[in-house]
C-alpha cells in the first residue's frame, strides 16, 4: 500500500506525490525570484517547470522500461501505460533527460541562453531532488542494503530487516548541494558554472550513496547507477573546462 498522508472521501494524497508537489511549488517561487533578479519574465517560469516535470516523469518511466522491462515492452508496448507500480517504475537519468528536452526547446524558442537558464534552475534541481527523496523514504522505495547500524530503518513494504535509509542520505546531501549552489550563484565566474557544479556534485554524491543502496544490476564491481554516474561525471568535467575556456574570451 502507498502511504496516504491525507484522505477525504475518494480523494487521497500520497506521500511521494505530495513531496513532488511541494518541490514544484518551491521551484516555481525560487526560480521566479531569480528570473526577476536577472531581468527575465517571471511568468514563463510556471509553464517551463510544468513542461519539464511532465516530460521528466515520462522520460523516467520510459528509461525504467528500457532497462528493466525491454523484452516485455517489445511483446506488449502498452505496458508503458501501466503505472500501477508508481515510482518504482522510474529512473532519475530518464527524468533528467526527459525534462532537459522541453527546457532546451523552450529557451531556444524564447531566444534565451542555455547556460544562463541552466545556472538559474540548478540550485532548485538539487532542492527538488532532496524533497522528493523524502517522499521516497515515506513511500519505502529506493532503500538501502541491510545494515546493523543504529540508524538502520525497517521498511515494512520491503521486509523485516533494518536497511540503510539511502533516501535520507540522498536528501541530506542534496540539501547541502542546494545551499552551496544558491550561495555560489551570485559568485559564479562564467555562465554554466553553477549547472556544471550541480552535475559534478550530483555525480559524486550518487556514486558514493550507491555503495549503500540496494541494487540488482552490476557491471563488474560497479552498480549500473555508478557506471552511469561516472559517465556523467566525465562529461560534466569536460564541459566545465570547455565552457571555462570560452568564458576567458567573452561572457555570452
Amino acid at each position: 500500500m502507498y502511504p496516504v498522508l491525507f484522505e477525504f472521501g475518494s480523494l487521497r494524497l500520497y506521500s511521494w506525490g505530495f513531496m513532488l508537489a511541494v518541490a514544484v511549488l518551491i521551484a516555481i517561487w525560487g526560480i521566479g525570484r531569480l528570473f526577476e533578479r536577472e531581468g527575465y519574465d517571471r511568468d514563463s517560469v510556471f509553464e517551463m517547470i510544468i513542461l519539464m516535470v511532465i516530460c521528466g516523469l515520462i522520460g523516467s518511466h520510459l528509461a525504467y522500461i528500457l532497462v528493466y522491462q525491454w523484452e516485455e515492452f517489445l511483446a506488449d508496448p502498452l505496458i508503458f501505460f501501466n503505472i500501477k507500480n508508481g515510482i518504482e517504475g522510474m529512473i532519475w537519468y530518464g527524468a533528467f533527460i526527459g525534462g532537459l528536452i522541453p527546457f532546451i526547446i523552450y529557451i531556444y524558442r524564447m531566444g534565451l541562453s542555455f547556460w544562463k537558464m541552466a545556472d538559474i534552475f540548478s540550485p532548485y534541481l538539487a532542492l527538488g531532488y532532496a524533497l522528493v527523496r523524502i517522499g521516497c523514504f515515506l513511500r519505502g522505495c529506493c532503500y538501502g542494503e541491510i545494515t546493523t547500524s543504529p540508524w538502520g530503518v525497517v521498511f515494512p513494504v520491503v521486509d523485516e530487516f533494518a536497511r540503510h535509509p539511502t533516501q535520507l542520505y540522498s536528501s541530506a546531501l542534496n540539501f547541502l548541494l542546494f545551499l552551496f549552489l544558491i550561495w555560489f550563484y551570485p559568485r559564479r565566474r562564467f555562465h554554466g558554472q553553477v549547472f556544471l557544479f550541480y552535475l559534478i556534485g550530483y555525480s559524486i554524491y550518487r556514486f558514493i550513496v550507491e555503495f549503500f543502496r540496494e541494487t540488482v544490476i552490476f557491471y563488474g564491481f560497479l552498480s549500473m547507477g555508478q557506471v552511469y554516474t561516472l559517465g556523467l561525471l566525465v562529461i560534466a568535467i569536460l564541459l566545465y573546462f570547455w565552457q571555462r575556456s570560452r568564458s576567458a574570451r567573452y561572457w555570452f
